[in-house]
């Protein structure tokens, strides 16, 4: 048990409030309120706060980067049973074995050097962690992903000369754009393909995202607070 019972109060009181709005935003969309799953995201956040989250029922969580998790997440997933990592940062070709090993959902599958690494290493281990591939909606030049324009032929290389199972797709719209209309291209690219994963929308747009079909919103500092500045 966490060895502070406020902090453990808190971080529980965020998460109830969360997947309060979660529940409202999906009965608002005529949606199940189990169809959008909580991501928490724990970048920057120790191990003593996520294991309030846990004490407090959560079970899937979000890491940005392959050498923080490694720094605190096979401990607490020795310690607890049932929890689902997920990848949801830049994934470089050199950190693939580990990534492979750590994570059991892999969001940022960008471009066909990372698709062939993960293959070929899905191949060596039989690992099988769930792949989604994350699309640049914004066509940003600073932002990981696909372009739109690319995603057909992209899923298409995965699955058919890879042999990757592609189960969805994730976004980060711009920020100083309306995310609405990046939700529903996202969703209209799943559709078009038959993928039925949609991780996206964050802690300010996670309800629009809800709307447009999201199966997965990734929320972070609603839970445990601002992050440091790096």
């Amino acid at each position: 048990m966490s060895a502070d019972p406020q902090a453990a109060a808190n971080v529980a009181t965020r998460l109830r409030l969360v997947r309060d709005e979660i529940a409202v935003a999906a009965r608002s969309a005529g949606r199940n309120p189990e169809a959008a799953k909580l991501v928490a995201v724990t970048k920057t956040v120790p191990a003593g706060a996520i294991e309030r989250a846990i004490e407090a029922g959560q079970r899937i969580f979000g890491e940005n980067r392959v050498q923080e998790a490694h720094r605190k997440w096979p401990a607490l997933k020795a310690r607890h049973a049932n929890l689902e990592l997920h990848l949801i940062g830049p994934l470089q070709t050199n950190k693939v074995r580990e990534a492979v090993a750590l994570f059991d959902v892999i969001e940022t599958v960008d471009r066909p050097k990372l698709a062939r690494a993960l293959a070929e290493e899905l191949a060596r281990t039989g690992k099988r962690p769930r792949l989604f591939v994350q699309v640049n909606t914004g066509e940003e030049p600073q932002k990981a992903g696909i372009t739109p324009g690319e995603a057909d032929g992209f899923v298409s290389l995965c699955r058919t000369d890879l042999g990757l199972a592609i189960e969805g797709l994730m976004c980060i719209p711009p920020f100083d754009e309306e995310p609405s209309m990046h939700f529903a291209l996202l969703a209209k690219i799943a559709a078009r393909l038959g993928l039925k994963e949609l991780s996206m929308g964050m802690s300010g747009d996670f309800a629009r995202a809800i709307q447009f079909g999201a199966t997965y919103v990734r929320i972070g500092t609603a839970i445990f607070g601002a992050r440091p500045t790096d």
